[in-house]
């Protein structure tokens, strides 16, 4: 008798689970998004973090528009070519770092598809087209460009209309014959 009421009740509890919806899939509305804290934006694409070029732009530009990952590079102590490792965030990259040998800060690889060239210093030029560059990882605070960003950077850096001075006449002096 008992083993029938046990029977009946694992068969109650298996029919049960059998017939709940269970998890949501990934793809439906109701789905859970994993939540990572960072300190600094995180990649936008975590299933292609690792699959950048490795030879990139390096700095420039004032603002970026994704984080793609960060990058540890690595200087082998006993010598060879440098390369490095990627991460969704900068804490499993600086994690890495402080825990290898041969392992720089982490960089960031961002994409910036508007930003700003200086050609020479002062010297700000709008520039319309995408492209990937590692930045140091401090330089993301404020720096998201927005829709207005770009604009509002050029007008508080533009230089002022400096009006030309005429440039005073050299002294002749008279010459003195011997």
């Amino acid at each position: 008798m008992r083993l029938k009421y046990l029977l009946s009740i694992c068969l109650a509890l298996c029919s049960g689970l059998a017939c709940s919806p269970g998890a949501p899939k990934p793809s439906s509305p109701g789905a859970l998004k994993p939540t990572i804290a960072s300190a600094y934006p995180i990649a936008v694409d975590i299933n292609k973090v690792g699959t950048y070029p490795g030879f990139t732009k390096s700095g420039a530009g004032y603002f970026y528009d994704q984080v793609l990952e960060y990058r540890v590079w690595m200087n082998p102590p006993e010598g060879g070519d440098d390369y490095y490792k990627a991460f969704p965030t900068y804490e499993e990259g600086l994690a890495y770092s402080k825990s290898t040998l041969g392992a720089e800060e982490p960089l960031v690889l961002i994409l910036q598809r508007e930003w700003i060239d200086e050609p020479q210093p002062g010297n700000y030029v709008r520039k319309n087209e995408e492209r990937i560059t590692e930045w140091k990882v401090e330089w993301l605070a404020g720096s998201e460009r927005s829709p207005e960003a770009i604009d509002r950077f050029l007008a508080e850096h533009q230089r002022p209309n400096k009006r030309l001075q005429p440039t005073p006449l050299p002294k002749i002096l008279p010459r003195v014959h011997k």
